[in-house]
């Protein structure tokens, strides 16, 4: 590792402050480094290691697309039908806003459902914690305002991890699976991410691997990491070294060098802007020889960051257990970029 990388993020970390950090480069199909930097904790016993887990926070909602994803490609779903349709546990309540237009599944994968409640606070261990109909009503003890169309599927791009719930409940209604199992099954397992899981709470077993989540200031978030029954949303457990797998295999799939992730064809649709700069899941930014697929989240006490190349098979992945100012992370970002081209 370069002696000014080491010396520039060893600077970051300190300055905001953060405790730990891990990241992942790819290059060439495959994961061509990884470095880790800090404790999982302010006691510095535990240094962070390749291994260590981070929570992945909004950039579950990519994984979450690849599952449903998958089953566009295997005929299960249909990108432009009305999800109420498959919807069985729960369904999205009728209103003024649904009368000419529907929710569809690419309306939840690009944010342009109409659907509210931006992003979600989490739940601290112990206390009670809601069902999803409960999430989506808005109802003790879920602490979100309920979950509702309140403009025209269609019409104007909005952030909603609210939509990514709706989802969350869709994969579990057309496969009659938890959501954690499910996407064990259609993601997890087949891109060989045996470090990563949507179970929430932590199984137990993983809890020492895991990083402990710090505040802005400094300070470990009390009661521990927060529980997130948003799986889909924010749910996922994982390391920079399995979302480099993410990256890779969705790398090949749009470049016809596999299909066993996805087609090329429903590849080409996840990567292609659906509304604003909205693709099925990513951020998309540039085209042709300059096309990115970007994501990036936050809950509470972990911060995270993946940006990658299409044409080029590059990407960067940044984990922290801080919710540290955006600007160091992204100063971090650039610097990773510029040394590894």
């Amino acid at each position: 590792m370069p002696n000014h990388l080491e010396d520039f993020v060893a600077a970051q970390m300190q300055k905001h402050p953060i405790s730990g950090l891990s990241l992942a480069v790819v290059g060439e199909g495959k994961i061509a480094q990884t470095l880790c930097f800090g404790f999982t904790d302010q006691t510095g016993k535990s240094p962070v290691s390749a291994s260590t887990l981070f929570q992945a926070a909004s950039v579950s909602k990519c994984l979450a697309a690849l599952a449903a994803l998958r089953l566009v490609d295997q005929g299960q779903l249909s990108l432009d039908a009305d999800v109420n349709s498959k919807l069985q546990s729960w369904k999205i309540p009728a209103n003024q806003f649904l009368k000419q237009e529907q929710v569809t599944l690419r309306r939840l994968l690009c944010h342009n459902a109409g659907i509210t409640v931006h992003g979600f606070s989490g739940y601290v261990a112990g206390l009670p914690i809601p069902t999803l109909e409960q999430i989506f009503n808005g109802t003790p003890p879920a602490n979100n305002p309920a979950i509702r169309v309140d403009a025209i599927p269609g019409a104007n791009p909005r952030y909603s991890g609210g939509g990514y719930v709706v989802l969350q409940q869709l994969l579990m209604d057309v496969l009659d699976r938890p959501f954690p199992e499910l996407m064990q099954s259609l993601v997890l397992h087949p891109l060989g991410m045996s470090s990563s899981t949507f179970d929430q709470p932590l199984h137990p077993s993983l809890l020492s691997n895991a990083a402990t989540g710090h505040s802005q200031s400094g300070k470990p978030i009390l009661g521990g990491a927060h529980l997130y029954p948003e799986m889909a949303a924010a749910g996922l457990w994982t390391t920079p070294s399995d979302l480099a797998r993410f990256v890779i295999g969705v790398q090949q799939s749009f470049t016809a060098q596999s299909d066993s992730i996805l087609s090329l064809k429903i590849a080409r649709e996840m990567l292609t802007p659906q509304a604003a700069r909205f693709g099925l899941g990513p951020t998309i930014v540039g085209n042709g020889n300059t096309l990115q697929f970007l994501h990036s989240g936050r809950n509470a006490g972990f911060d995270a960051v993946l940006v990658a190349s299409v044409e080029t098979g590059k990407g960067v992945v940044i984990m922290i257990n801080a919710n540290a100012d955006p600007k160091a992370l992204n100063s971090i970002l650039k610097v990773v970029i510029n040394e590894f081209h």
